[in-house]
């Protein structure tokens, strides 16, 4: 039966025409593909550095929780008169240079998507 496909000048053309597209839809798919792992990479860095400055930010700057007015009263009177101490000094200062550099890097990997993505949009 290949050998009557082959014998027709049409047929083949059409055969080869088929071929053609189907290969050209392939190297579409991956190009598609690679482009979406790509932004899912850059998805879940952004993310997971917001996710860990959140984190870290809630951690760091979380309070016990009150137990009745009274005692809040005394503590808010307590925190009035002392001066905060060198370690939470140390930790208020840690906290926000992790937080500058994990917004940064969300920054620079934000940018580096859209720059690619502008970039990817000037070639089509």
């Amino acid at each position: 039966m290949e050998l009557l496909e082959t014998q027709d000048p049409e047929k083949k053309r059409l055969i080869e025409t088929s071929d053609r597209h189907r290969q050209e839809m392939e190297r579409d798919l991956r190009d598609l593909s690679d482009r979406t792992e790509s932004v899912l990479k850059n998805a879940l860095v952004i993310g997971g550095a917001l996710a860990l400055t959140y984190l870290l930010v809630t951690q760091l700057s979380s309070t016990k929780k009150r137990k009745s007015k009274k005692a809040d009263v005394d503590e808010l009177e307590t925190e009035a008169n002392e001066t905060p101490s060198m370690l939470t000094q140390v930790g208020d200062k840690v906290l926000n240079v992790a937080t500058i550099f994990l917004l940064d890097l969300a920054k620079e990997k934000l940018s580096e998507y859209l720059q690619n993505r502008k970039t990817k949009h000037e070639d089509s």
